[in-house]
């Protein structure tokens, strides 16, 4: 048997594919900055031409809709600025909302009648039914980043009762 250094993959196994990346904007923690981020985020994964899922882009438009309330509504005082940031591999996604406030929230159901108080429990379930996962991290600022990752494609279902 011949020795020496294992056979190296070959090269298309081991490049990113074109839309792999990392990307990164900042926006004033405003209500006008939720439809622009989630806009942004929407453009960026179509000019890349990410091949996500529609059930799957919708479900990640509405979270970054959440975590951009979330960090407009309750880290604006000590956060004027937020960061997202949208991390793509080969079969999944991440997009994370950071902003300068030290409070970690927790996701809460609401009682019926409740106006607001879901956002994060949004988030969890849809990321949960997505089959992916998601956290809070704190930053070096002293803040935090609530992420969310997500499969490119929805989880394989059952295929339907055939009568």
């Amino acid at each position: 048997m011949p020795s020496g250094p294992p056979a190296e993959p070959p090269e298309e196994l081991t490049s990113p594919l074109a839309y792999e990346g990392v990307w990164r904007f900042t926006a004033p923690a405003l209500e006008a900055s939720v439809p622009q981020a989630r806009h942004a985020v929407r453009d960026l994964l179509a000019e890349q031409r990410v091949p996500v899922a529609a059930e799957i882009m919708d479900g990640l438009l509405l979270i970054v809709s959440e975590l951009v309330t979330n960090a407009v509504r309750h880290a604006a005082l000590l956060s004027p600025q937020i960061a997202v940031q949208v991390t793509i591999g080969a079969n999944w996604l991440r997009v994370a909302v950071e902003d300068n406030h030290p409070y970690r929230p927790k996701a809460l159901e609401a009682e019926q009648g409740d106006v607001g108080g879901r956002g994060l429990w949004l988030v969890k379930t849809l990321t949960a039914e997505a089959g992916g996962k998601c956290d809070v991290e704190n930053t070096r600022s002293g803040g935090k980043a609530i992420w969310a990752e997500l499969p490119l494609t929805p989880l394989a279902t059952s295929p339907p009762n055939v009568l």
